[in-house]
């Protein structure tokens, strides 16, 4: 089966990406590891780079850049997070890369993008979830402003520069030209405010904090049980009506003028919110995930990450893959999201250690990297 594109990862030659620095938690050294001054393999790293090689080269040098070029030469894409107008005054930029590969698709990745009076300013996911208003609407009501539990401004920017490499690809081969994929964290995140974003240009009104509550539909949010979490997400009238008689064992509630439609829901949020948790709140988890069980009103538990591994659809899925790392021995990963006539594509490279594939992709320019 086909596994995807020979990424090469190339690094600063001292101490690479940054993200190797990140640690704890990381991967154990084995005993008679290679490279043995080198720092343990950090999880943040070993999450975002396997199927990559690495090779570590000196950009000051003009022995290094020559090595870049031939790289450049024979690539179909490039990918650089550099801030705007870096990589152009080292000789590698977007105009000086397409005379050397008319046919290259150069992705450049930043904060504010190649344009605007902060494009020269470095981006950080944290900073712009606040800075686009993620934060803002992320939290409780009273409460202050919160970040995700994961860096999903990056992850976001990342999956919309993917999905605009693929485009880009694909008028390459209709135009036989390169292109130049301009993707950001700022615009990104704006972009990820979808429904939210939509609700202010229309009416103009300022968003609010909900909590794990929805601004548009009740009941939708989590609610409290005797010994957990579930979220309840009773999105239209009709579930609503069969959580009212068979959870709630109140069938009158679906026929009240307070509760019978969405919108009246949403008036009397409060109240109808209240009816729930006190109803929830007289048995466990377990009871009522088997009472909603079928029922069809989307339901769920709160599960911590162990609970999330062991899932029984995660089982039957096979989310995780264990690869051999030469430094690490045995590493679990979380395996490719996506199947491909129903196979998953394969991890056949671990995350590399720094410079592991230096000499390898360098060949006959040994002296290029120190």
């Amino acid at each position: 089966m086909y596994s995807g594109a020979d990424v090469i990862k190339v690094e600063e030659n001292t101490r690479g990406d940054d993200t190797r620095s990140w640690h704890p938690p990381a991967a154990p050294i084995i005993g008679d590891a290679p490279a043995p001054s080198l720092p343990p393999e950090s999880a943040y790293f070993l999450t975002a780079n396997r199927n990559k090689r690495s090779i570590t080269v000196n950009l000051k040098r003009p022995e290094g850049l020559e090595i870049v070029y031939k790289l450049i030469k024979e690539a179909d894409v490039l990918v650089e997070n550099y801030i705007p107008g870096k990589l152009a005054s080292m000789g590698l930029g977007w105009e000086d890369c397409k005379k050397i590969n008319p046919r290259l698709i150069y992705a450049s990745i930043t904060g504010y993008g190649q344009t605007g009076p902060y494009s020269k300013a470095a981006g950080y996911d944290v900073i712009i979830e606040g800075e686009a208003g993620l934060m803002h609407i992320t939290g409780e009501p009273d409460g202050p402003p919160c970040k995700v539990g994961v860096a999903v401004t990056d992850v976001a920017t990342g999956l919309y520069t993917h999905g605009a490499i693929m485009a880009a690809l694909l008028s390459r081969q209709q135009t036989g030209k390169g292109v130049w994929v301009d993707a950001n964290l700022f615009d990104s995140q704006i972009a990820g405010l979808a429904n939210i974003a939509s609700n202010y240009l229309i009416s103009g009104q300022e968003a609010k904090r909900h909590g794990t509550a929805h601004p548009s539909i009740v009941p939708y949010q989590v609610f409290p049980c005797k010994d957990g979490f579930l979220m309840i997400g009773a999105g239209n009238d009709r579930q609503f009506k069969l959580l009212a008689e068979n959870i709630l064992q109140r069938p009158e509630l679906a026929d009240d003028p307070k509760f019978s439609t969405n919108g009246a829901r949403v008036a009397n949020r409060t109240e109808i919110v209240q009816i729930i948790t006190d109803t929830l709140m007289q048995h466990e988890r377990d009871h009522w995930l088997e009472k909603f069980s079928g029922l069809g009103v989307p339901f769920g538990p709160i599960n911590n990450i162990k609970q999330t591994f062991e899932h029984p659809q995660a089982i039957a899925r096979g989310v995780t893959v264990e690869v051999d790392h030469p430094r690490a021995g045995k590493v679990k990963m979380v395996a490719p999201a996506v199947t491909y006539n129903g196979k998953r594509m394969p991890v056949e490279r671990p995350p590399p250690y720094l410079s592991q594939h230096t000499t390898e992709v360098g060949i006959g320019f040994a002296r290029a990297w120190v």
